[in-house]
């Protein structure tokens, strides 16, 4: 593998896994965003980066259900007065604390995804461009002269 494929594979992955920007990427390998653009869309990581994102977000729900499952088995183990295996109560009660975790991880990926989505000027873009390309300076009130 050359240095060419090393950088795109490197850049594939901090767009699809780590949902970092085009210009995050560009400027971690440092190379140009433009070249960063073309790959992106050579390769088409936004169709791998949503695929991604489906199969992450949807781990919660799996989890979830197998947990009620599991709930339910016992439940029902208890209600008959069978005697409950500790393997299944064990793993009951090592998947609860799970859910926050993984539910924890997904809303930090959706928060990604739409933080990147978001057009237009923003009032922070808005006063940096003012500042390094106008030379305008914002005057804070709380300052005395």
């Amino acid at each position: 593998m050359n240095s060419k494929e090393y950088l795109a594979n490197e850049a594939e992955r901090l767009y699809v896994y780590d949902c970092n920007t085009v210009d995050e990427i560009a400027e971690k390998i440092n190379i140009s965003s433009k070249t960063v653009c073309r790959w992106k869309d050579k390769y088409n990581w936004d169709s791998k980066k949503k695929s991604y994102l489906r199969t992450r977000q949807c781990f919660h729900e799996e989890l979830y259900e197998f947990a009620r499952k599991l709930m339910k088995d016992i439940s029902s183990d208890m209600d008959s007065g069978e005697k409950i295996d500790p393997g299944r109560m064990y793993a009951f009660c090592r998947i609860i604390p799970m859910f926050t975790k993984v539910k924890d991880y997904e809303d930090i990926v959706a928060k990604k995804e739409k933080k990147e989505t978001q057009k237009g000027l923003t009032p922070e873009l808005i006063a940096q461009i003012e500042e390094e390309v106008l030379g305008i300076t914002q005057n804070n009130d709380n300052e005395k002269e």
